[in-house]
């Protein structure tokens, strides 16, 4: 248990936990802008950042001056969004753009690289519903080749998982499969980021892309 001991106390910081927070959305960020969204000093986002990769849930990059760091992998997206459920909800916003902001992310949402909030448990439904997936999110035969028509290719990544939903409090499908989804979404244009949020909206193309996916009915975010 020490190695859990470990990340929890690595997670236990407010700062560093905004910085784990920012990088849900699966980009690579500058510590500079790091330091800008969780309202610290450089020296100070450094110090957190060293931490966090030294421990293994963040990668660094460096390309010139400039330091980008992302999440280590998506299991480590899978485990933060599990651990967000687990502590239940947050305090109330203090103003009306965070209520927005709050709810825009709970309608949809990116986890690492595949949807989460509403939309993502949404077409966990659909999917099911279709068959694609079982009851414990495994792809089933018929849904590989569904998988399959809209380009996917196995890896050596687990193909399908469950992922707690910290907003909705039931499983969203991440994996393999749940990322390859969520490309096809952007790719075609059926979804679309809120500004530089992770939170994204379905548009209205995507409302007929969904059914085209023979999914039944557009959710209702």
């Amino acid at each position: 248990m020490e190695g859990l001991a470990q990340v929890a106390a690595l997670l236990a910081d407010k700062t560093r936990a905004a910085f784990c927070g920012a990088l849900l959305d699966g980009r690579a960020w500058t510590a500079r802008e790091l330091a800008s969204h969780a309202r610290v000093a450089p020296s100070t986002a450094s110090e957190h950042l060293t931490r966090l990769v030294e421990g293994g849930v963040l990668v660094e990059h460096r390309q010139g001056r400039h330091r980008y760091v992302a999440l280590a992998g998506p299991h480590v997206a899978e485990l933060l969004e599990t651990m967000a459920a687990f502590a239940g909800p947050g305090a109330q916003p203090r103003s009306l753009r965070a209520a927005s902001a709050g709810e825009a992310m709970a309608r949809g949402r990116t986890c690492y690289d595949h949807l989460a909030g509403r939309l993502g448990v949404a077409l966990k439904s659909g999917l099911l519903e279709l068959g694609v997936v079982s009851s414990d999110l495994v792809i089933t035969e018929p849904g590989m080749v569904w998988l399959k028509e809209l380009g996917f290719e196995p890896s050596k990544r687990v193909v399908s998982r469950a992922c707690l939903d910290w907003t909705e409090r039931v499983p969203h499908l991440a994996g393999a499969a749940g990322a390859h989804l969520c490309s096809v979404f952007f790719e075609r244009g059926w979804i679309k980021r809120i500004g530089t949020s992770r939170a994204v909206v379905l548009t209205g193309v995507g409302e007929q892309g969904w059914g085209e996916l023979g999914l039944v009915g557009a959710p209702v975010l």
